[in-house]
């Protein structure tokens, strides 16, 4: 079987879109690893599945799978794509749409400077929402990883974050430490792990290392979470730009109780069809 998909990519984090409306897709782990290798596939961070709506006051349905099987809740860099996706193809003529995820309705619009602004809904900050093991909800936590206690902020975004503040981000242990927070026992869905150096009150530089992906050039979600971390932490203002190895998203975050605002690119790099075994499909 023969599967049209579009490579496309926001600030370097780069996904596999596939519209399941017009084309029969069954997408399954196997098929999500084959599409997701950068040697015998496609190649991606993350796999896009444009599906119909199953409620009815939403515009479309998306799926998000890990390029090693797994499907998760969220993706920021991905729900620019997800937006910039349906519009260039003509699956619809609105610029602000509302859009179905496994977390819940999100609510991408294109700006007329050719960027998306996604509406990330409102941060999950206590404990079993994220969810994340502590006898009590607080800014700060304890974290002890590889025999040293670390100080994090649990956030959800749709996913779970664990966002610490480092002195330099490029001397940073991401590849060492990732891995050990991702699967600490304290994060019963695993984690994401962000480092986050603060420049000022309105610019911060991160890196995340994602779950079930491993580093990335951005992760929108973890730039939300991040920056939602360092206002709850006094660190930052409501108003922050976030420079990540591949480019600047802007965050923007009113407080508790009220939604996290993003903008940032999402480009097509490529169309392509790609013939997968029936075994696999």
């Amino acid at each position: 079987m023969k599967l049209q998909f579009t490579k496309m990519q926001g600030l370097g984090n780069d996904f596999v879109v596939i519209d399941a409306i017009n084309q029969p897709v069954h997408m399954n782990a196997a098929l999500a690893r084959q599409l997701g290798d950068r040697r015998f596939g496609v190649g991606c961070d993350q796999l896009l599945i444009v599906e119909r709506p199953s409620q009815p006051d939403v515009d479309f349905r998306y799926r998000i799978f890990n390029c090693e099987g797994s499907e998760v809740e969220q993706c920021g860099n991905g729900a620019r794509c997800f937006a910039r996706f349906v519009v260039d193809k003509g699956l619809t003529r609105k610029h602000a749409i509302r859009v179905e995820t496994k977390a819940g309705i999100i609510e991408p619009r294109l700006t007329e400077d050719g960027l998306v602004t996604v509406n990330m809904g409102v941060p999950a900050l206590d404990a079993k929402r994220i969810p994340f093991v502590a006898e009590q909800d607080a800014v700060e936590h304890d974290l002890l990883v590889d025999g040293h206690a670390l100080s994090i902020t649990a956030v959800s975004m749709g996913n779970p974050h664990a966002v610490q503040v480092v002195a330099d981000v490029e001397a940073a242990p991401v590849e060492h430490l990732g891995p050990l927070i991702e699967h600490h026992p304290r994060f019963p869905a695993r984690v994401n792990a962000g480092f986050m150096q603060i420049v000022n009150r309105g610019e911060i530089r991160l890196r995340v290392f994602e779950r079930g992906a491993g580093e990335t050039l951005a992760c929108g979600t973890g730039a939300c979470a991040a920056v939602v971390a360092g206002i709850l932490r006094g660190l930052l203002d409501a108003d922050v730009w976030v420079q990540t190895h591949g480019g600047s998203l802007n965050i923007k975050w009113a407080g508790p109780g009220t939604p996290v605002l993003m903008t940032g690119p999402a480009v097509s790099v490529f169309e392509g069809v790609i013939e997968i075994s029936n075994e696999i499909e």
